[in-house]
């Protein structure tokens, strides 16, 4: 597999305070990595400075060959990285199917969508089962299915690299293995990369093929699940001795 993004040095500061540490990692094509870590590790900032929102204090960020670091949000998106936040993030006036067309013309606007738009539209509501919903308004349904729905946007966006933070945070069991089947289909059918930032240690376990553990800003582990989990580093930081994955 070939690099599609690659971390050098990467470094981030608020105001004297460290919040990412001259952190060095590479996501292979076609890849499925998780990025694990106690509250304020680093996790969200290190997204937000690979998706724009944050420029980096220092260090680079290359992705499909270029720098992209300081790029503002919607000019990195169009390169093809798209993301979720921790807090959903929807428009909540909108029907489920003119939620997913926004992600579809925000990466190709035009004042009226084309046919091939509008057949995007219909495949990402088939692939996340929320074709029987198209014309919900999206302020009306649970948080696990506006969850859903703003992954669904993601992919709409066409992301070769899709960011997730914490997109499975409160739900249920069942659920969980609900999207974790979409993700691997996402992975899979649609050839989308993974980085997956979860607290849910069944979901990184279950579906990444490597983890990145963070630490206050640095990295302290990084390689497959198993051997993480029984990194003893690890254990202390964040899992904790009685971790059935430890």
């Amino acid at each position: 597999m070939s690099t599609l993004l690659e971390v050098i040095n990467l470094r981030k500061e608020f105001g004297g305070v460290l919040a990412v540490n001259d952190n060095n990692f590479i996501v292979e094509e076609g890849s499925r990595v998780g990025i694990i870590g106690p509250n304020g590790a680093g996790k969200t900032t290190s997204f937000n400075m690979i998706s724009g929102a944050f420029k980096p204090t220092s260090g680079k960020i290359i992705f499909q060959g270029k720098e992209i670091q300081g790029l503002k949000p919607h000019k990195v998106s169009r390169l093809g990285i798209g993301r979720t936040f921790q807090n959903v993030r929807a428009f909540q006036s909108l029907t489920v199917y003119d939620h997913i067309l926004t992600g579809i013309l925000a990466h190709n606007l035009k004042l009226i969508p084309s046919k091939e738009q509008y057949e995007m539209a219909d495949y990402i509501l088939e692939i996340t089962n929320l074709d029987k919903m198209r014309t919900s308004v999206v302020g009306d349904l649970t948080i696990a299915l506006q969850r859903k729905i703003e992954l669904a946007t993601a992919l709409a966006t066409k992301p070769t690299l899709l960011l997730l933070d914490e997109n499975m945070a409160g739900l249920t069991y069942v659920e969980i293995n609900e999207t974790l089947e979409l993700l691997r289909k996402v992975n899979k059918e649609m050839g989308i990369t993974l980085i997956v930032v979860e607290h849910i240690m069944k979901v990184i376990m279950e579906l990444c093929e490597k983890i990145i553990v963070l630490n206050y800003g640095t990295k302290i582990a990084e390689g497959p699940p198993q051997e993480v989990a029984n990194n003893k580093e690890v254990i202390e930081a964040y899992l904790g001795e009685e971790s059935e994955y430890a």
